[in-house]
């Protein structure tokens, strides 16, 4: 179907004209960037019919491999949807923003891209279109080219491009040992044995894509370059930048390690350590976009310890399946308005700091509206909030798991720790949120809240629009489950590589609401415990939000910079400095022992031991001649300093004539390679 590869390469192809077109007009560029967002939309609805695939024969060797299939195709819709949305909302956004014209192509780019990375069929696709979008969405990242800005966007890059060499590497190994990289040969393959080697093929390959979702230890881009890159960006990167990472996941987890106890064990161990720390940095964070990118951190542990409960539970994991991709759906949804909302406060104000943009939202019904749709669904509060159905999903899937080690008597201590920690988090969540609600729309700025007050227009229609539209969503997937959040579970289930549940699903069972009230009830006591009296302080009458979190306490300059900038460097240098040190030490050991009799040769007075003794020789000739037959008419030369000039001056030349042929013989070199270059094209 050749529909599939022009998703991938359609948008691209786009971002020229649209770049050629913005030199010109800019008006005619926008509308061009809206309806490629709104076009690729269309199209991806349109593979939502059926399964379909294609193949690009010969493409870097293996080829280019899509299908579109029933999670394929909901995520292309997703993404496009999000791309069209925030392509309407940046027309307001970047309206006084300079490199408008880079952004929009660079954009474009990233949506092809990330569209070949949902509709890939093998491993060696998904990772040519995984690298185009890390290295096009840098740009975002650096947009404002500010220190801050350039500094996240370098170790953006750096992570993206580790991560991605790291994946490369396991794919290396995964060609090598089982001939394939397609999603249903690797399958075929793992379920005959997984040798120790694919294992560490798996786990390499794992960590590009776990990078880019943004998992502990390989976070540290996410909280800084949310609050520098622009706001529509920062969805994006969020929303589905970060699914991109997701969907390797679930590759590796559905194909390659189903039903493996020490891979999800230890997948289970890295997402609770994401899901708490994002949570935990949320709320400490003072800045909005930070909150939220911090925010993304945690959810998508939340993700992840649902696709390590699938990966433990093995064909049982249906649950897990579902509540795992309804929530990568609601986050993506979610993200998109909430940071379209941080946009709305960032283009008026230009502030991100808490104590600066408290009171803005105010008698502002479309921003209030939009922010707290979102803020109910991410904090998982029903019946409205469509973030309680995937979380209960998630937890169902937790207590399942327990259920059945205890039924086959083994201990299940450590999954109930893991239960504790999850509802903790999703109190942290609505703590968090509470935290940004009450700030931006109830409490009153101290200075500037008359200006704030006075701000009536402060979103123009369209934006109005696409905020409005994108949040409308969330409260009906939340209040209607089985019309639309269970069919997303049924048609994603076999790329999950599970069977679909036959059963209805009780989203709002007691066990389900009475998971949902514990979590809200810690999320209300860490608000008044935690939020107002620790994390706040009065200065001047007035009550003003703090970071607490310790500076220093940052992975990246703590660990990261100074392994790799530092320790590493210094290692290899001093590595290689032994080495060369290694002949002369065995010199010194010599002359000290076989060879400590020999004496080192005087130097001679003048020239070299040719020249001054020769000159002697002939010094001595002519003393005796002179004394003798040249009697009358001696000869007064030294032949010793005559020698020597005439030596110099012969090896002056000769070094002369040496680097002439040297020259010539380095052109004939240079002509044949380029001659045997042209006979072997």
């Amino acid at each position: 179907m050749i529909l599939l590869p022009m998703l991938a390469f359609g948008p691209m192809v786009m971002a020229a004209v649209c770049y050629i077109v913005g030199r010109r007009s800019k008006e005619t560029r926008n509308l061009l960037v809206a309806l490629t967002g709104a076009a690729a939309f269309v199209c991806c609805l349109m593979t939502l019919g059926g399964e379909s695939s294609c193949t690009v024969e010969g493409f870097c060797g293996l080829g280019l491999h899509f299908r579109a299939d029933g999670f394929r195709s909901l995520y292309a819709c997703v993404a496009s949807f999000m791309w069209m949305m925030t392509g309407i909302f940046s027309r307001e956004y970047f309206a006084h923003y300079h490199n408008r014209n880079r952004y929009y192509f660079f954009n474009l780019v990233t949506l092809g891209a990330t569209l070949g990375v949902f509709l890939s069929d093998d491993l060696y696709t998904t990772l040519i279109f995984f690298e185009i979008m890390s290295l096009t969405s840098y740009v975002w990242v650096a947009q404002e080219e500010t220190p801050g800005a350039m500094k996240a966007g370098g170790t953006y890059l750096a992570v993206a491009v580790i991560g991605g060499l790291t994946t490369l590497m396991g794919l290396f190994l995964l060609w090598h040992e089982t001939g394939t990289l397609s999603f249903t040969g690797l399958k075929a393959a793992m379920a005959q044995g997984a040798s120790g080697t694919l294992t560490v093929a798996v786990w390499l390959t794992l960590v590009g894509f776990a990078a880019k979702a943004g998992m502990f230890p390989l976070h540290i881009w996410l909280p800084k370059a949310h609050p520098v890159a622009p706001a529509p960006a920062s969805a994006l990167l969020s929303g589905i930048l970060t699914k991109s990472g997701v969907f390797g996941l679930i590759v590796i987890c559905a194909n390659l390690m189903p039903g493996n106890a020490a891979f999800g064990n230890a997948l289970l161990v890295l997402a609770v350590i994401t899901m708490f720390l994002g949570a935990l940095l949320a709320l400490f964070s003072v800045d909005l976009k930070r909150t939220l990118a911090c925010s993304s951190m945690s959810q998508i542990g939340f993700i992840t310890v649902g696709l390590s409960m699938m990966v433990l539970l093995g064909e049982e994991g249906s649950l897990a399946a579902y509540g795992a991709v309804m929530h990568m759906v609601n986050h993506s949804l979610i993200k998109l308005v909430l940071f379209m909302a941080a946009g709305v406060v960032y283009m008026n104000l230009h502030r991100l700091n808490l104590n600066d943009i408290r009171g803005f939202g105010r008698k502002k019904p479309v921003l209030h509206i939009a922010f707290l749709l979102g803020a109910l669904s991410i904090g998982c509060i029903p019946p409205i909030g469509s973030g309680y159905i995937s979380k209960s999903l998630l937890h169902e899937s937790i207590l399942e798991l327990i259920h059945h080690l205890q039924a086959h008597g083994a201990a299940a201590g450590a999954y109930r720790f893991v239960e504790i920690l999850f509802l903790i988090s999703g109190g942290l969540t609505v703590a968090y949120m509470t935290k940004l609600y009450i700030c931006l729309f109830w409490e009153k700025n101290a200075t500037r809240q008359a200006e704030f007050d006075g701000m009536k227009h402060y979103i123009s229609l369209p934006s109005a629009l696409a905020l409005l539209i994108s949040a409308a969503v969330l409260p009906f997937l939340g209040a209607l489950p089985t019309q639309f959040m269970t069919p997303i579970g049924e048609r994603s289930a076999a790329f999950f590589g599970q069977e679909a549940v036959h059963h209805a699903i009780a989203y709002f069972s007691a066990e389900n609401l009475i998971g949902a009230a514990e979590s809200i009830g810690i999320g209300a006591a860490v608000y008044l415990l935690v939020v107002r009296p620790l994390l706040m302080r009065k200065e001047n009458g007035v009550r003003v939000y703090v970071d607490r979190w310790p500076a220093w306490l940052d992975l990246e300059s703590l660990v990261y910079r100074p392994v790799l900038m530092k320790l590493i460097p210094g290692m290899v240098t001093g590595a290689v400095r032994c080495i060369g040190e290694v002949p002369e030490r065995i010199i010194l050991l010599m002359r000290g022992t076989a060879f400590s009799k020999v004496h080192a040769r005087r130097a001679v007075p003048v020239g070299n031991r040719f020249t001054y003794g020769l000159g002697r020789a002939m010094n001595g000739l002519a003393h005796a001649l002179n004394a003798t037959v040249l009697k009358r008419r001696p000869m007064r030369t030294d032949f010793e300093y005559v020698l020597d000039a005439s030596w110099r001056e012969f090896a002056s030349g000769t070094r002369r004539i040496t680097a002439s042929i040297s020259f010539g013989l380095l052109l004939l070199c240079i002509g044949l390679f380029l001659t045997c270059l042209y006979l072997l094209k």
